[in-house]
């Protein structure tokens, strides 16, 4: 899918490398191509007003919501639904499968620490898209669709602290999973092409998600 007049430059860089890594996984992973090619995480600190960002996303994108606890997470939870059930995106709930009910979200994103959990969400909930943060060490798979491997190269937010693992070091992790495998961490317009190659599913991001797909009038 190219995108339609109205959208950047970077939005077009983002979604090109997101399609052309969804496309050469799907072809040798049928359960690929059931993913979304692009997922925009959101952080209440990082991303106030995920709504907006999120408006502008192509179909068949994902929204993975991070409330971190917030305190309108409810009410920032119905106004995600509400845009992507208008846009034919989905949405994913980070950790709160109660809230993720609550929202008839589509599925839930799983920190690293609770990825173990998955087999009995999946137990409970078989329609639920599955998804797992992933960080280097050993992985566990079983009851996820895609795990989500970061950092990739030098990122913001709470990866600055980690090493990135580099485009080798990612192709390496990528080649040891039994899974499909998104590259989040540091991702930009300038670099996303650079993934091209290393066994990625699709992208995520944060930051430069929101900056690509913003309102070209209050686009920085």
């Amino acid at each position: 899918m190219i995108l339609p007049a109205g959208y950047s430059d970077e939005a077009r860089a983002l979604w090109a490398a997101a399609t052309a890594l969804n496309r050469a996984a799907a072809a040798v992973s049928p359960q690929a191509a059931t993913l979304s090619p692009l997922l925009f995480f959101t952080d209440p600190a990082r991303t106030p007003r995920p709504w907006e960002t999120a408006a502008r996303l192509p179909a068949g994108s994902a929204i993975v919501f991070r409330a971190f606890g917030a305190a309108d997470a409810a009410e920032t939870g119905r106004r995600l639904r509400e845009v992507a059930t208008g846009t034919g995106v989905r949405l994913l709930v980070g950790l709160d499968a109660d809230l993720a009910e609550a929202l008839e979200a589509d599925g839930l994103h799983l920190p690293e620490r609770a990825a173990h959990q998955a087999p009995a969400i999946r137990a409970a909930r078989s329609d639920w898209i599955l998804t797992a943060a992933w960080h280097g060490g050993p992985p566990a798979t079983e009851g996820l669709d895609a795990l989500v491997l970061s950092p990739v190269f030098p990122a913001g937010g709470r990866s600055a602290a980690k090493p990135p693992l580099g485009l080798n070091g990612f192709r390496t992790h990528v080649a040891e999973a039994n899974l499909p495998v998104y590259a989040l961490g540091g991702i930009k317009p300038g670099n996303a092409d650079r993934l091209i190659g290393a066994g990625a599913c699709g992208l995520a991001g944060v930051e430069a998600i929101q900056a690509a797909f913003a309102e070209p009038e209050i686009r920085t």
